[in-house]
């Protein structure tokens, strides 16, 4: 099984990846993605957070990076070369948790109800439930984080953590909270956060073990 730490991509990485999974589903007559069809929906306007301006060069070296990192491969096109996503496989995820975590590389934190309705064309979930054990086996295995719920929000978010340890810091400016520059006691309140996010993880693990299920499951 492999896990996220020892799977750290930079940027230009997780957006392409992101769209190798959205366009498997949603362009299939386009897929797998030549260089420049992955430039092209690297570089979105829409649904994309936040949009990107990568470069030719950026989208090839991110293409070659998840080519090393075992998550994508290369195939022999007739005109030109393509590249299509092995994630599933080398990270050892269902279809809604690499749905769930592709959302995330290319839209950033979003509550469940937003990755809900944005997935219907990529995968379509039985009900809320299966999306929030999707997203709790994503939790357990390092691969995404239950953020705090920032002051004046209804529902918290989730992030992936495919880049690294997620910056609650730059999170909490996202959702209208006061800039970390402030004052002292907002390293406090990062703190706070992380502290709050670990607990959560682990008692989505503490459920799932509670209920039989094998930390592998």
């Amino acid at each position: 099984m492999t896990d996220a730490p020892t799977l750290l991509l930079d940027a230009a990485e997780a957006r392409v990846l992101g769209c190798l999974v959205e366009k498997e589903a949603t362009t299939p007559e386009q897929y797998p993605l030549t260089e420049n069809g992955a430039l092209q929906a690297a570089n979105q306007k829409t649904s994309r957070e936040p949009v990107m301006a990568l470069e030719t060069g950026e989208v090839a070296r991110a293409l070659r990076g998840l080519e090393a990192k075992g998550l994508a491969r290369r195939v022999d096109g007739a005109r030109a070369l393509r590249f299509e996503h092995t994630a599933a496989r080398t990270l050892e995820l269902t279809r809604g948790q690499l749905v769930a975590l592709a959302l995330l590389m290319l839209r950033g934190p979003q509550t469940a109800a937003e990755l809900q309705s944005r997935s219907e064309r990529l995968h379509r979930y039985a009900d809320a439930d299966d999306l929030a054990h999707a997203l709790e086996r994503l939790a357990a295995r390092g691969f995404a984080v239950a953020l705090p719920r920032a002051p004046g929000q209804r529902e918290g978010r989730w992030a992936h953590l495919l880049c690294g340890p997620a910056d609650f810091s730059a999170m909490a400016l996202d959702t209208g909270a006061a800039p970390a520059r402030e004052s002292a006691p907002r390293s406090d309140d990062a703190l706070l956060a992380r502290i709050e996010a670990l607990e959560a993880r682990l008692g989505a693990l503490e459920a799932r073990l509670a209920a039989g299920e094998r930390p592998g499951d």
